[in-house]
C-alpha cells in the first residue's frame, strides 16, 4: 500500500449498543477502526519511507553506503574478459526498538449512551498520542543524524524568507546543495513547522508561484508541490530549521512484530490495536502499541536550511 501524507479526516459513523460491542468484540474491525484515523498521519513515515523489519528488540544496518564502485569501468575488446571491481558497503550501525502504547478505558455506560462516540474518542487520542511521539522521536533521530546545512544569509543566497521569490531561490540553492554531491539524492520534501508553513506558503501565493482556482492548497487544504518540493508541516521537529530530504533515500521505519494474543496490526505504519474486555468493572481498555525504531540510512539526502527567518 502506497503511502501518502496527509489524509482527510476520518469519517464518525452511528451504530447502535450491540454493533459497538461485536465490534469491540471482533479483533479486525477494531484494527479497522483505528486505521481510518492512523491511515497518512505519521510524518516520520511519510520522510522514512523505507520498511524494515526489527528482530529481537534492534535492527542492524548499514549507512552511508557509496552509490559508486570503487574503479571506473574500462574499455573492453571484443571476445574480452570484463574487468572486475569492488563495491564498498557503508558504516554498520544499530537500533534498539521502543514500545510506544497506551490504554483508554471505555465503559459500557459510556457506550449505552453515546454510541461508538466514546470509542471514537478513545481512539483519536490513542492516535494522537502515538503520532506525536513516534513523530517526534523520528524528527529528532533526523535532525540529530543530519548534519548539512544551507544558510540563506550567506554569500551569494537571497536572504531571509521575505518574499515568494526569496524562498524560491534559497530553497532551490539548498536542493543544489544535496544534488551537487553527485550522490543521486535529489530532495523532494521539506517540512516546516505550522507558523513558517504558513508564512511561506502565503508568501508563494502573493507572489503567484502556487497553481491557481481549486488546485491552490490554500483552497484544497492539500500539501501543495512546488520546485519539485512537496511543502509539509509539524510541530514535532526538535529544530526551528526547514529540513529538506529525499525521502525515498534518507531511511525507514524499523517495526518489531511482538505478537500476542489479541492483537492485530491496523495496516500500513506498524501499529497493533486491542480491545481488553475486564467483565468486573463493566468497560474496555482500548490499547493501541507502535515497536519500532526510526533508521537513517542516508544522512546527506537532507538538509537543514538555516536563518529563515519564517
Amino acid at each position: 500500500m502506497g503511502y501518502t501524507y496527509p489524509a482527510p479526516p476520518a469519517t464518525v459513523v452511528g451504530g447502535d449498543t450491540v454493533d459497538v460491542h461485536h465490534l469491540l468484540k471482533t479483533p479486525s474491525l477494531v484494527a479497522r477502526r483505528l486505521r481510518t484515523l492512523l491511515e497518512q498521519r505519521y510524518i516520520a513515515d511519510f520522510l522514512l519511507t523505507g520498511r524494515f523489519k526489527a528482530v529481537g528488540g534492534s535492527i542492524l544496518y548499514e549507512t552511508g553506503e557509496p552509490i559508486f564502485a570503487d574503479d571506473a569501468p574500462e574499455a573492453v575488446a571484443p571476445g574480452a574478459e570484463y574487468p572486475s571491481t569492488q563495491a564498498d558497503t557503508g558504516q554498520l550501525a544499530a537500533a534498539k526498538t521502543t514500545k510506544w502504547g497506551q490504554d483508554i478505558p471505555v465503559t459500557d455506560e459510556a457506550i449505552a449512551r453515546l454510541g461508538i462516540n466514546p470509542v471514537d474518542r478513545a481512539f483519536a487520542k490513542l492516535v494522537n498520542q502515538s503520532v506525536k511521539f513516534v513523530d517526534s522521536a523520528a524528527l529528532g533521530v533526523i535532525a540529530s543524524k543530519v548534519t548539512q546545512t544551507f544558510d540563506v544569509t550567506g554569500a551569494g543566497a537571497p536572504g531571509a524568507w521575505t518574499t515568494g521569490d526569496a524562498i524560491v531561490e534559497g530553497a532551490l540553492l539548498a536542493k543544489a546543495k544535496v544534488t551537487g554531491l553527485d550522490e543521486g539524492y535529489d530532495p523532494n520534501v521539506i517540512v516546516l513547522s505550522d507558523i513558517q508553513w504558513a508564512k511561506a506558503i502565503a508568501r508563494l501565493n502573493a507572489a503567484g508561484l502556487l497553481p491557481r482556482e481549486s488546485a491552490n492548497p490554500l483552497v484544497s487544504g492539500t500539501w501543495p508541490e512546488a520546485l519539485g518540493l512537496t511543502w509539509t508541516k509539524t510541530n514535532h521537529s526538535p529544530t526551528a530549521d526547514p529540513l529538506m530530504v529525499d525521502n525515498t533515500q534518507l531511511g525507514g521505519m524499523a517495526d518489531e512484530d511482538l505478537g500476542g494474543p489479541g492483537y492485530t496490526s491496523a495496516g500500513g505504519v506498524g501499529v497493533e490495536t486491542k480491545a481488553i474486555r475486564d467483565d468486573r468493572r463493566d468497560k474496555y481498555d482500548l490499547r493501541a502499541r507502535r515497536v519500532t525504531v526510526p533508521v537513517v540510512l542516508e544522512p546527506l539526502a537532507a538538509i537543514r536550511i538555516t536563518n529563515t527567518g519564517v
